[in-house]
């Protein structure tokens, strides 16, 4: 019987069917500013610096985020779609059922952030940093990842289904029951005490056992 892809199951944002629309969004935000319950589209909000500022029940469509600074942001049920992230700060965010779609997210900056019932499908997060994060319930599905960054991270059913993994940096991020088997892998830096348990695919094994000094002969 062949095994199937550990794939967690996620709990979706909790949005109400009817959100007022907006295709602006002009506020000046301020620490500990508090949104809800809008959909905000086709847009730019550029230039903000602010911390603890909280999202809640909020769909962001077709919007970029420009030069933006949110230190310790609080994302609960959002949905961000074919939004553009690239190089934004949310360092130390609280993100707890959210979704991220179709996104760009070249540079974000996701260190030392708390991630639970979180989804990021066929997103670009190349160079994304995810070090010293809490991954709980976390899925990455068809996610460009190359070059990111989850050092010292701690995962806690976080899988990754077809996504491209190779040049990441994983050293100190335990790995045992996660499920590598059909990302592309090449060039991973982790450190082999945190590959007990790891599942990979039998190329990916050759692959990485010059990690353990091995030398295989034909």
């Amino acid at each position: 019987m062949e095994n199937k892809k550990i794939n967690y199951k996620i709990v979706s944002p909790k949005i109400p069917k009817k959100l007022d629309e907006f295709q602006s969004f002009d506020e000046d935000i301020q620490n500990d500013d508090f949104f809800e319950m809008r959909v905000i589209s086709d847009c730019c909000i550029e230039n903000q610096t602010a911390e603890h500022v909280n999202f809640k029940q909020m769909i962001f469509r077709n919007v970029i985020f420009k030069q933006i600074a949110f230190k310790g942001l609080d994302l609960t049920d959002v949905r961000f779609e074919n939004c553009d992230l690239s190089n934004v700060d949310f360092n130390e965010a609280i993100i707890h059922r959210v979704e991220m779609i179709d996104c760009k997210m070249m540079g974000i900056d996701l260190s030392e952030s708390t991630l639970q019932n979180v989804k990021f499908g066929n997103c670009n997060g190349r160079y994304a940093s995810f070090a010293f994060s809490r991954c709980k319930q976390v899925n990455f599905e068809n996610c460009l990842l190359r070059n990111a960054d989850f050092q010292e991270s701690d995962f806690n059913k976080v899988a990754f289904v077809e996504s491209d993994l190779q040049q990441v940096e994983m050293p100190g991020t335990k790995l045992k029951g996660i499920d590598l088997s059909d990302c592309e892998i090449d060039g991973i830096n982790v450190r082999t005490t945190d590959l007990y348990g790891v599942i990979v695919s039998p190329i990916q094994a050759v692959s990485l056992s010059r990690l353990l000094g091995l030398v295989i002969k034909n």
